[in-house]
C-alpha cells in the first residue's frame, strides 16, 4: 500500500496530502494528526448530513491498524489483538479496515463483534490477549469516531503511547510483515454477562430504570440488572445510531432529565444511566434528583471503605471535595489521591497505588480486586450501586446521598477551544491563576488557598470553594467545574471568576451549558 503522507491539520479543515496532487476521498488515506488524544483517539468520519469535512477515511482507519499493529509488536506486547466495534452506522467498516491494517502489520486478531468498551477490555483477560482495539466514539454525537487501545491489560494508552503511534502513523513508518490472521469470537455477550452477574444477586426488591440513550449499551444493561435480580424499566434501549433524543452521555442534562421523568413515572428506586460504549453510570435518585458522579463515588467510596478500612481511592480533579474532607471517609481510614482527569490517567493511577477504587467526576469508575479488574465499566458500577441498596434496605438512594455533606457543586460546562490550541489557552489561565497567587490578588472575593495543577488548575479558595480549568481529552473544548461546601452564591462567585479569567482569551468560545 502507497501511504501518502500528511501534513498536520489547520483549525479550518483536515489534513492534506503533501506535494501537488490534493486529496480524493478513499484514494488516499485521511487521517488528521490532531484526532490522536491524550489518552484514546477520535475523529469525525462525517455525515451526509453534515458539510463539516471529514477528519479520517477508510484509508485512513487502515494506516492506523498498519500503525498499531507496528508499535504492539515492536514494544514486546505480542502480535494478538482483541477487537469489537459500536452501534454506530459506520463503525463495523472503520474496524474491518483497522483490522486489515492490523493484520498486513502481522497481528493475529480476536474479533468480538458488537461491544462495550469493557467488554472488550474483558475479553483481553478471557482470552489470554494482552492488546486491544476498541472501535468506538464512545458519548460523542453521530458522526465521530474513535479507538480505545491498550497492551498492558487493564491499562489503556497514555500520552506516550498516543504521541509515538501518532508518529508511527503520520510517518509512515510500519513493519508490514504480513502473516497476520483473523478470528471472529462467537457468543462473547453471554460470556461477558455471565462473569459480571456470577454470585451477585440481590435480596432487596429494587425498580431500575435502565436509560441507555440508544446507545449501545441497550443490547446489554438491561439483561444484567435483570440478572442480579431487579426489576427493570427500560428507557431508550433500542439501538439507534441516530440518537434521536440525545447522546448517551450520563453527564449530559437532557439524558439525566429524561431519567428524572421516568424515575417520577414509573416509582423507581433509582435510574441508572450508561454511556454510548458502556464504561460509563449517571444515577438518578427515587426523588428525581440527579447525582453527579463524584457525589456518587463518595456514596460508594463510604460503603467500600466500611467494609474494607484503610482503603486507598483515586479521584479525578474534577471530582467533588468531599472525598477529602468526608468525615465518614476519615473514620474508616480512607485515604484520597486527586490525580489527573481522563480514564487512562485514572486507571493507570489505581492500579500504580494499588487502589481499591477510582471515581471520575465523567462516570467512569474503576473498581479493583474482589469488586472488578481494574478497568472501567458502568455495568460494574450499577451493580455496586445496586449492592450498596440492598446493604441498606431501610434506606432510599436519596436518603443515602442526604447523609453527605452538603455541598453545591455545577455539571462538567464545556466552552469551546479548538484543538489547535485548547493546550496553550489552558496553559495561559494555568499562569494567570498562578500570578494571582503570588500577588495577592483575590478569586471571587477570597484569597488562594490552594493551586492544584496536577490536570490544567484547581483554584481553591480559603473556605474551601473550588473552580477547575482544564482542556479537554478528546473534544475541541476546555473543561470548567466549579464547587462551593458553603452556599450557591459562593458556587456562582466561583464560575464568574473563573469565566472572567477566561474570557481574557479570544479562542474561547461559548459553553455547552452553565449554572
Amino acid at each position: 500500500m502507497n501511504f501518502a503522507r500528511f501534513e498536520p491539520a489547520s483549525a479550518n479543515g483536515p489534513a492534506q496530502e503533501s506535494g501537488p496532487e490534493k486529496f480524493t476521498y478513499e484514494t488516499s488515506p485521511l487521517i488528521r494528526a490532531t484526532g490522536f488524544r491524550e489518552y484514546d483517539a477520535r475523529w469525525w468520519f462525517g455525515r451526509s448530513d453534515c458539510g463539516k469535512a471529514p477528519e479520517l477515511n477508510l484509508m485512513g482507519a487502515q494506516a492506523l491498524g498498519m500503525g498499531l499493529g507496528t508499535f504492539i509488536q515492536r514494544s514486546g506486547a505480542g502480535p494478538e489483538i482483541v477487537t469489537g466495534h459500536d452501534f454506530r452506522s459506520y463503525s463495523l467498516g472503520i474496524k474491518l479496515a483497522l483490522v486489515c491494517g492490523l493484520m498486513a502489520a502481522g497481528a493475529r486478531v480476536r474479533d468480538i463483534g458488537l461491544a462495550l468498551s469493557p467488554m472488550a477490555y474483558f475479553a483481553q483477560f478471557a482470552l489470554d490477549v494482552p492488546s486491544v482495539a476498541m472501535v468506538t466514539a464512545s458519548h460523542n454525537e453521530n458522526g465521530w469516531t474513535g479507538v480505545k487501545m491498550g497492551m498492558a491489560r487493564p491499562l489503556t494508552f497514555g500520552p506516550q503511547e498516543m504521541a509515538e503511534l501518532r508518529r508511527i502513523v503520520l510517518e509512515a513508518d510500519f513493519d508490514l510483515t504480513g502473516g497476520g490472521a483473523y478470528e471472529f469470537v462467537p457468543d462473547f455477550r453471554r460470556r461477558y454477562i455471565d462473569d459480571l452477574t456470577r454470585g451477585r444477586r440481590i435480596g432487596r426488591k429494587l425498580k431500575v430504570v435502565a436509560a441507555c440513550g440508544n446507545g449501545t449499551a441497550g443490547a446489554f444493561a438491561p439483561d444484567v440488572l435483570q440478572r442480579i435480580g431487579c426489576e427493570v424499566i427500560p428507557l431508550d434501549c433500542d439501538l439507534d445510531h441516530s440518537f434521536p433524543r440525545y447522546n448517551p452521555n450520563p453527564e449530559d442534562l437532557k439524558m439525566l432529565h429524561a431519567i428524572r421523568d421516568k424515575v417520577l413515572e414509573s416509582g423507581a428506586d433509582v435510574g441508572l444511566g450508561f454511556d454510548g460504549d458502556g464504561d460509563r453510570c449517571g444515577v438518578v435518585d427515587n426523588e428525581g434528583s440527579e447525582i453527579f458522579a463524584d457525589k456518587i463515588g463518595v456514596m460508594l467510596a463510604r460503603d467500600i471503605s466500611a467494609s474494607n478500612p484503610g482503603s486507598v481511592f483515586v479521584v479525578d480533579v474534577k471530582s467533588t471535595g468531599l472525598f477529602a474532607s468526608d468525615p465518614v471517609l476519615k473514620a474508616n481510614g480512607a485515604r484520597t489521591d486527586y490525580w489527573k482527569t481522563g480514564h487512562s490517567y485514572i486507571k493507570r493511577r489505581v492500579a500504580e497505588l494499588g487502589a481499591i477504587a477510582g471515581f471520575e467526576k465523567s462516570g467512569h469508575f474503576f473498581f479493583n480486586a474482589p469488586l472488578g479488574r481494574g478497568y472501567d465499566d458502568g455495568l460494574i458500577t450499577a451493580i455496586s450501586i445496586c449492592e450498596m441498596l440492598d446493604r441498606s434496605p431501610n434506606r432510599s438512594i436519596a436518603e443515602i446521598y442526604r447523609a453527605l455533606p452538603m455541598t453545591w457543586s455545577s455539571p462538567t460546562m464545556s466552552p469551546h477551544c479548538a484543538d489547535e490550541v485548547k493546550y496553550a489557552v489552558a496553559e495561559r489561565v494555568v499562569e494567570r491563576f498562578r500570578a494571582m497567587q503570588r500577588d495577592g490578588v483575590p478569586v471571587a472575593g477570597q484569597m488562594i488557598a490552594d493551586l492544584v495543577t496536577v490536570n490544567g488548575v484547581r483554584v481553591v479558595t480559603e473556605d474551601g470553594t473550588w473552580g477547575l480549568v482544564r482542556a479537554s481529552s478528546n473534544k475541541p473544548e476546555l473543561v470548567v467545574v466549579v464547587e462551593s461546601p458553603v452556599s450557591e452564591a459562593r458556587q456562582r462567585a466561583m464560575f464568574e471568576a473563573v469565566d472572567c479569567v477566561l474570557r481574557e482569551n479570544p479562542e474561547v468560545g461559548a459553553y455547552n451549558q452553565t449554572i
